[in-house]
């Protein structure tokens, strides 16, 4: 009997080691196994959160598992034990003072961004719409005498005066024109019948005189006549230069004077009604806004104003002393042309440095010219 318990006791102590060994194997195994079932063993304390200690050994083990090049702080192991939906997901990320920072993908906004052409575009059109809504709204309520407008009286009557000094020498100009044509045709004429009695004087001896005289006077008027046509061809062109380039010229700055002067009664009225309802959060930053404006184009038409003034002194300058040199030739060649004055025609035209191209002779080639 004592053999046999002793046996039992023998089989007895001998199946913890037993137990032993299998333990063993099976950590073994567990050791071999991939991260995630590591990871799925990791303890937590009774308030649910992670048991630093064996985490930083957790860490420590898989660093080493790791290849080389690829650090623990560029690697990050989600465990199925917390997000079901991410369970052996490796994702990229920060590893700093314990917690892990996770990189979120996203479009990458620059510091200095690149406006975009459509963008900007569109923000012109947008301004010029409002601008010229302003502007439309400011002329209907001025023709239909319900807006105010900015006048001023010396300067609108200069404008006035200009504009009705520009018909005026539109007019003369025509005239000349008409003068200078019909004058042309006459010269043309005479110089045909001069030809005609040259040509008879010669084939008909008994009137060979009288043909050669009434010869001799039309070609002579032919040449009076080229000399005034000169002058007033040179008239004309002085005339034109003054009312389509240098005229015109000012009333070009007269029209952009006017139209900062619709834009400045357009953004003042905009800014009086403004002023005229309640002030609060809402209202405030449009009353500042619109208040800006305001001075801008203010400070716009202020500019125009002068540019304007300068402008029309300058032109009344110009204007006499153009006038006052044309109208004294267009005068002393007339004069002297019905006077039969050759002399003092062609004194006149010197006087005023006009030269005269000679009948039949074509313009200088440019060889010549240089």
């Amino acid at each position: 009997m004592s053999d046999c318990s002793n046996d039992t006791t023998t089989l007895d102590a001998s199946k913890p080691a037993t137990e032993d060994i299998e333990s063993n194997s099976e950590e073994s195994t567990m050791s071999q196994e991939s991260p995630k079932n590591s990871a799925a063993e990791i303890p937590v304390t009774s308030n649910g959160e992670l048991d630093e200690s064996h985490e930083h050994g957790f860490n420590r083990d898989l660093k080493r598992s790791l290849p080389a090049g690829l650090g623990l702080s560029e690697t990050q192991i989600t465990s199925h034990g917390f997000d079901s939906t991410k369970e052996g997901v490796t994702e990229a990320g920060m590893f700093q003072g314990g917690q892990r920072t996770q990189t979120k993908s996203g479009p990458v906004i620059l510091a200095d961004e690149i406006k975009n052409p459509a963008m900007e575009k569109l923000e012109l059109v947008r301004k010029w719409s409002l601008n010229t809504y302003k502007c439309t709204r400011q002329i209907i309520s001025e023709k239909l005498g319900r807006g105010s407008r900015t006048v001023d009286l010396e300067l609108e009557a200069q404008i006035d005066i200009l504009r009705d000094n520009k018909k005026k020498y539109e007019n003369i100009l025509r005239l000349a024109q008409t003068l200078s044509t019909q004058l042309f045709q006459m010269v043309h004429t005479q110089r045909q019948l001069g030809d005609a009695f040259a040509d008879l004087s010669l084939k008909s001896l008994e009137l060979h005189e009288e043909f050669g005289y009434n010869a001799d006077t039309q070609k002579l008027l032919a040449k009076n006549g080229e000399t005034l046509l000169g002058a007033i061809n040179f008239f004309i062109a002085s005339v034109n230069t003054l009312v389509n380039k240098t005229i015109e010229d000012t009333l070009m700055t007269v029209k952009q004077y006017e139209s900062a002067r619709i834009e400045y009664d357009a953004y003042r009225t905009d800014l009086e009604e403004l002023n005229l309802g309640p002030r609060d959060a809402n209202t405030l930053p449009k009353i500042e806004q619109s208040q800006q404006l305001f001075q801008a184009h203010k400070e716009k038409y202020d500019k125009m104003r002068s540019d304007v003034s300068v402008k029309l002194k300058f032109l009344e300058e110009n204007k006499v002393k153009v006038l006052h040199n044309q109208l004294v030739l267009f005068h002393n060649a007339i004069a002297a042309y019905f006077a039969g004055n050759q002399k003092q025609l062609e004194q006149t035209l010197k006087q005023f440095h006009i030269k005269l191209k000679t009948p039949g002779v074509d313009a200088p080639s440019w060889l010549e010219e240089q």
